[in-house]
């Protein structure tokens, strides 16, 4: 322990700043583990309007434990910690739907990446034609020509999550063992984070140990530890020193009446690396949810330091060229759907470490801050589980491999590509800028809110 640094123990104060899906999971975990001095800020009411997890629903495939020479060790640790939460977790376990996943891709890149989630142990078909693919869902459900597309059908261990049901029922679970969430505008919107001893000549008063958060309100909460999950809006409370790339991705619903949702029921998700994604209707709104698969969007403005950023916003709405993908994943697929109105849509927001892996650790300035961060466009799926890593972290009984991999590492970043598509296939094969967006939908209903001061499209 550093000096200065005060004893953890149950009964020590502990701010999550943040309640989307990491900051609600490490909320229930900590719970769990018997601290009873827990409390949760977000400016929006539970579960938040912007959260990534606040969704229809996400796909979820298991995978198998790692061997300890697996050289993707630490990635597959995350996901077979996942996998066994929604087997085993009464929290988590209702809300996944295991009615398998067509994988699919076009382009020689995106095969060679599907490949890698083509797990042993699972009940497997290999796909070539598009009859393989009309094959795989009921008759009259996949009409198009699925032209070009090769892939396989993993029958068993994938599938999808209610995500909002998800995410609601660890909220419900967390305050019921005692987590305080203050979810609300102004009183839970964190500022800025306050320092022990703030020199004002140094890094803008940004120096000593984090002792707590200041509210919109001028409130301030004061904490043992102070854990950030903020997503995509991390660095407007500290230098990430370019590990974190706020990157969103678009999504859309079309509406089905009751008997036509029913008929969609039950139906493998269908996953595209080139074109896009879509699971079957949610049977209480009978919205379908339509996604279309690419590198990712980021709103690149330049600071007064002439560094480029991409700065988060919310809007539900999304560009138009992104409407027309998703019609084109429509007409390939399910072209009875593809002129169908959008009833919602939106754009949805994640932070891309450079190598993809999570940023879980202690920053190295601030000993009493812990940052779970990063989750690189996988986050939701790890609801039943990451809050248990991050507890490890707070601990301090992460396994070694892990917290190595998940480290404080701004030695990554150094010379960051901030174009780099982290494996990423589809749309126009590279990250689009927001800025360069003239033509949005117009859906009724639709909001367009600044997450910070900046100029936004």
């Amino acid at each position: 322990m550093m000096p200065g640094v005060s004893e953890l123990s149950h009964s020590s104060s502990i701010l999550i700043i943040g309640a989307g899906t990491w900051g609600v999971s490490t909320a229930l975990h900590l719970a769990r583990r018997g601290y009873t001095n827990v409390t949760v800020l977000d400016e929006y009411p539970q579960p938040s309007q912007i959260s990534a997890g606040n969704d229809l629903n996400k796909i979820c495939s298991f995978v198998n434990p790692p061997d300890e020479s697996d050289k993707d060790y630490a990635n597959q640790i995350f996901f077979a910690a996942l996998s066994k939460g929604f087997k085993e977790d009464p929290i988590f376990q209702p809300h996944f739907h295991e009615v398998g996943i067509v994988m699919s891709a076009l382009s020689p890149g995106g095969l060679q990446q599907i490949q890698k989630r083509n797990q042993e142990g699972f009940d497997m078909t290999e796909l070539n034609e598009p009859e393989d693919f009309q094959k795989t869902m009921p008759s009259g459900i996949l009409t198009g020509p699925v032209r070009g597309w090769k892939g396989f059908w993993r029958k068993n261990g994938a599938g999808w999550v209610h995500a909002r049901n998800a995410l609601l029922s660890a909220i419900v679970e967390s305050q019921r063992l005692g987590v305080n969430f203050n979810c609300r505008y102004p009183q839970g919107k964190a500022v800025r984070l306050l320092h022990r001893n703030p020199d004002p000549t140094n890094n803008n008063g940004l120096t000593g140990d984090v002792i707590g958060v200041e509210t919109q309100d001028n409130k301030r909460y004061f904490a043992s530890r102070v854990i950030l999950a903020t997503g995509a809006n991390s660095d407007q409370f500290l230098d990430f020193k370019k590990q974190l790339r706020p990157t969103a991705w678009t999504l859309a619903h079309i509406r089905m009446s009751p008997e036509e949702a029913k008929s969609y029921a039950n139906l493998p998700v269908l996953f595209n690396a080139d074109q896009g994604f879509f699971m079957e209707p949610d049977q209480d709104n009978h919205e379908l949810k339509i996604c279309d698969e690419h590198p990712g969007y980021c709103n690149w403005v330049i600071g007064a330091d002439g560094e480029r950023r991409s700065v988060p916003f919310a809007r539900q709405q999304i560009p138009i060229e992104s409407a027309k993908r998703i019609r084109a994943l429509l007409r390939a697929t399910m072209p009875q759907l593809a002129d169908r109105p959008f009833s919602f849509a939106r754009l949805c927001w994640c932070a891309d470490t450079v190598d993809r892996n999570f940023l879980i650790d202690f920053h190295p300035d601030h000993p009493s801050l812990l940052l779970a961060v990063g989750a690189s466009g996988r986050g939701f799926a790890h609801i039943p589980s990451i809050g248990g890593f991050i507890a490890d972290r707070l601990e301090g009984r992460m396994e070694a491999k892990v917290a190595a991999a998940v480290r404080w590492r701004p030695e990554q970043a150094l010379n960051r590509n901030w174009d780099d598509t982290l494996n990423r296939f589809g749309g126009q094969y590279k990250v689009m800028n927001l800025q360069e967006i003239t033509e949005w939908t117009n859906i009724p209903n639709g909001y367009t809110e600044s997450l910070l001061n900046t100029k936004n499209p």
